[in-house]
């Protein structure tokens, strides 16, 4: 028998946005998958052959990486950040837009041209680094995982890094959003030797891909 195909979804808004893609390509999961109380991780779904492991969004991609996940669903801001090479990103699925953006106090001056240094609070330190130094400015980081608005509030950063959806958390605690440094939407990835070895993963890419091209159409 062949083993099951693994999926890793990412928790939270994403998350919540692709169960009815996956819905529309057969695949939904076990009941005790809308549990919020439970604690469990694994589930069964509505194809005997196709598995769910539940887990946090930057961790998707580590899944599918190493091979624990044949296939997943993670942001382009993941995929930039860690540049996996084991992974082949077929479908932008057109869900979980936003933008990866610098913020910083309004009171701050938005000109940085005369800088050469700077700090950045930020769960994204390549991409951060990267950014900068194409500008000619070094960036010390502060890796944080959340909280990223507290960073110019407490004098821990004067800038950020983060995710930017409505920019509403960001003018409730006077940040302002400066410039952006790449748009993000979730990609449906694969992990490249699960893509020539099981035989279920192609045919689902392909179910995937032509429900997205659909929507697209319809939509325009």
């Amino acid at each position: 028998m062949a083993r099951p195909l693994t999926l890793a979804l990412p928790k939270g808004r994403i998350l919540k946005e692709a169960l009815p893609l996956l819905a529309r390509a057969g695949i939904v999961p076990e009941p005790d998958f809308s549990d919020e109380g439970s604690r469990k991780l694994m589930f069964a779904t509505s194809q005997p052959d196709v598995r769910i492991i539940r887990v946090r969004s930057f961790d998707a991609a580590t899944f599918v990486a190493f091979g624990a996940a044949d296939i997943g669903i993670a942001g382009n801001d993941v995929l930039l950040e860690f540049d996996f090479s084991e992974i082949y990103a077929p479908v932008d699925l057109g869900i979980g837009h936003c933008r990866l953006s610098v913020a910083q106090p309004a009171t701050l001056d938005r000109d940085m041209s005369g800088i050469s240094a700077v700090r950045v609070a930020t769960k994204y330190p390549g991409l951060t680094r990267r950014h900068f130094a194409a500008r000619g400015i070094q960036a010390e980081c502060v890796k944080l995982n959340g909280a990223m608005e507290l960073a110019p509030l407490t004098g821990l950063a004067p800038r950020i890094v983060d995710l930017v959806s409505t920019g509403r958390t960001l003018a409730e605690n006077g940040l302002v959003e400066i410039e952006v440094i790449a748009r993000i939407t979730s990609r449906l990835i694969v992990n490249r030797a699960a893509w020539k070895t099981h035989a279920a993963v192609v045919p689902l890419v392909e179910r995937l891909r032509a429900l997205v091209e659909t929507d697209r159409a319809a939509a325009a």
